[in-house]
């Protein structure tokens, strides 16, 4: 039996008061479906006509609506400003948390000391300033409070959440899942459970089982930009590109200032209309792997093996990108080794140079160590993850086996863009984060 779709107009326009029990019954009509989120739009352009006409506690109480209103549609600016100027524990406990969203953690303190001191409910205020606590670092705090409402395990599912968070934040992610799951089983509307599932899963490979999680964000808003843009991503990794494009564009209308939702946007589009050939796609793969093998699967010479050594030659590819010139110009490397090499190109079909005709000129793949401060190793020496890329340049560095500063230093920009769903966006977003270390991509 379909259950009666819930009267918003009804909820936030015809009465004149709202309370915090009217919360839920908001957030069950916004999960009803698209057409209430539409509506919810709408309903905000009459209390927005209603506001202007206003004033003395009326006009208290239509900002305490529209603040609420833009929390739910994702709008936390308007929402803070809106609840900054009405009053009483609900203004001030939505408040807090469109504060927090915003990153004003010190600010969403405060307002969630007066939600409490107003009356309203302390073990909800008190799990909110778990989260802001463990957001500012203060990880002993926010256990302290977990354990004071632990009686609330039973049944709170924002209790589990806010545990899974520190155990997330404390690198114990098993625990996490385990504690987002249990928060989900008692309130399956919980979005921020949600979300970290999906995350963790997305992670971890999963991408049935994460997308299943966004597709639910979407769902119990506010759906904030990490769903969209996550789900974006996953969606072109199984080349559901119309789904893709879908986030993008509903990304960018939800903050126009995104540039980078616009320009997944066209990245997705492009692929959308791009041509694929199945066996040239395999073929492709084959030829790759076989530029990729390393000269040391080969037997040679000590003499050959030791002047591709010092020239930097690691794989096969390298020797299609050298002239034989380059090569008998190398110290102690005669004819023996050149027709040693060329024996071992031929059994692959390929040979030395070939690469050239493209106009691929070689390049040190592996760039010297040498004449390096201990603080520029450190640097070179840290794991790409601190770049703290967008899911969907992360993927890349992980298919290309990429680990750390320098060894991503040590590619270039071509190289990166073959990877599969590596636009120019992602390239961009790469470049600037380098230079943030005083780094730059191989040729850059």
């Amino acid at each position: 039996m379909t259950e009666p779709v819930i009267d918003l107009r009804a909820l936030l326009v015809e009465r004149e008061e709202f309370e915090g029990a009217m919360v839920n019954k908001l957030r069950e009509g916004l999960a009803q479906g698209p057409n209430q989120v539409r509506a919810l739009k709408d309903i905000n352009d009459t209390l927005t006509k209603r506001l202007a006409v206003s004033a003395g506690p009326q006009q208290k109480k239509l900002h305490l609506k529209l603040g609420v209103v833009h929390f739910f549609l994702g709008h936390t600016t308007l929402a803070v400003d809106h609840l900054k100027q009405s009053e009483g524990p609900l203004a001030a406990f939505f408040l807090g948390r469109a504060l927090a969203l915003r990153g004003d953690h010190d600010e969403a303190l405060k307002a969630f000391e007066k939600a409490e001191k107003t009356g309203f409910a302390a073990q909800s205020v008190q799990l909110q300033r778990a989260g802001v606590l463990r957001a500012l670092g203060d990880t002993q705090q926010a256990k302290a409070i977990l354990h004071k409402y632990k009686d609330m395990a039973a049944h709170n599912a924002e209790y589990h959440y806010q545990d899974g968070a520190l155990a997330e934040a404390e690198g114990d992610t098993p625990r996490a899942a385990g504690c987002y799951e249990r928060a989900v089983q008692l309130d399956p509307s919980h979005a921020q459970a949600l979300f970290r599932l999906a995350f963790l899963n997305d992670l971890a490979g999963n991408d049935d089982a994460a997308i299943d999680y966004y597709e639910k964000c979407l769902k119990h808003p506010p759906v904030g930009k990490g769903v969209l843009q996550n789900l974006g991503v996953l969606y072109e990794d199984n080349e559901r590109y119309d789904k893709a494009a879908e986030c993008y564009r509903r990304l960018a209308k939800t903050d126009p200032t995104d540039e980078y939702a616009r320009l997944f946007t066209k990245d997705v589009e492009a692929a959308m209309n791009q041509y694929y050939n199945a066996d040239e796609e395999q073929m492709n793969a084959i030829n790759a792997m076989v530029l990729n093998t390393p000269i040391t699967d080969f037997e040679l010479s000590v003499r050959s093996r030791n002047c591709l050594k010092r020239m930097n030659i690691r794989t096969l590819g390298d020797l299609t990108r050298v002239t034989e010139a380059q090569l008998l110009a190398s110290k102690n490397f005669g004819d023996t080794s050149l027709d040693e090499i060329k024996e071992i190109m031929g059994v692959k079909g390929l040979r030395i140079g070939q690469s050239l005709e493209q106009g691929q000129q070689y390049e040190m793949r592996y760039r010297p160590q040498q004449n390096l401060s201990p603080e520029e190793q450190a640097t070179l020496s840290k794991p790409v993850s601190d770049l703290n890329l967008s899911v969907r340049a992360r993927k890349c560095m992980n298919r290309l086996g990429i680990n750390t500063l320098g060894e991503l230093c040590q590619r270039t920009s071509d190289e990166l863009l073959e990877a599969k769903n590596f636009g120019v966006t992602s390239l961009k977003e790469v470049q600037e984060k380098l230079v943030q270390y005083g780094l730059k991509l191989r040729g850059d």
